[in-house]
């Protein structure tokens, strides 16, 4: 199979406004189990030939275009390749070089996409060349940038720990919701709050965080991450309660667990 997508990643790029291609994920990450993904990023910069990369496809493949898929997840295709699941996911490479910038001066943002639903953290572009293997470079650029991503940007590793002080905020709002026994309300902010939090112990820890699926199991182990971290906010998202008294009695285990992290974090 590994030779199989190697050649599909050297005919991606000869398409016209393919750069390179990467293998990310966790088979990148060598933490893949048999059944796993194989996630191509297909870094495309300029205008791209969509006609040439539905051939390579094939038939009843659909290829999304950049924003077919979101704001963020520029676009792609989904393929089965002898009965594997094969993901072609479109990174246009202008951006990631201006998120990369962004990520050196300490700026991200977070926006809105399907898929994410603590919202995608700007710095994942960054993560995503860090983490990967390149699979085709015919002009060495994503050799070039991955080189650049080596070291983890001090400026970033501030800005993300700083903004903790979301979480503390978030567990505000939820004790305001909790008094009106709003579930929905308290269950999102909590889930936000922990998302922050797992987003500024990777930070702390110079390590890069790609989205919310397995992260909290990775930020459990962290050396600033709170005792049990991972246990307590199972407990605490695993069942918020229904009552008022329930839910309060769930957000202020929250703000201990997030007061422990802010501490930590900030010591």
């Amino acid at each position: 199979m590994r030779k199989t997508i190697e050649h599909m990643a050297a005919r991606l790029a000869e398409i016209p406004g393919v750069v390179g291609v990467m293998l990310g994920g966790s088979r990148a990450r060598g933490e893949h189990r048999p059944e796993s993904d194989w996630d191509l990023g297909v870094y495309y910069r300029g205008a791209l030939d969509l006609a040439a990369l539905g051939e390579l496809a094939g038939p009843g493949v659909e290829v999304a275009g950049p924003g077919g898929w979101g704001p963020w997840v520029n676009g792609g295709a989904w393929l089965r390749v002898d009965g594997v699941a094969v993901d072609w996911i479109l990174r246009d490479l202008d951006r990631v070089e201006r998120v990369w910038a962004d990520c050196r001066a300490g700026r991200y943002e977070v926006g809105v996409q399907a898929g994410h639903p603590l919202g995608f953290w700007s710095p994942c572009y960054a993560g995503e060349l860090a983490l990967g293997r390149v699979l085709a470079d015919p002009n060495g650029e994503l050799a070039a940038l991955q080189e650049e991503l080596a070291d983890y940007p001090e400026p970033l590793r501030a800005a993300l720990t700083a903004g903790v002080w979301e979480a503390d905020f978030l567990v505000g709002a939820a004790a305001k919701g909790a008094a009106r026994g709003d579930v929905l309300y308290v269950s999102l902010c909590l889930s936000r709050a922990v998302g922050v939090l797992v987003q500024a112990l990777y930070a702390h820890d110079r390590r890069w965080c790609l989205n919310e699926k397995g992260a909290l199991a990775v930020a459990d182990q962290l050396p600033g991450s709170p005792a049990d971290f991972g246990a307590r906010v199972g407990q605490l998202l695993g069942a918020v309660g229904e009552t008022p008294e329930a839910l309060s009695a769930t957000v202020d285990r929250a703000r201990e667990l997030v007061g422990e992290a802010v501490a930590a974090l900030r010591g």
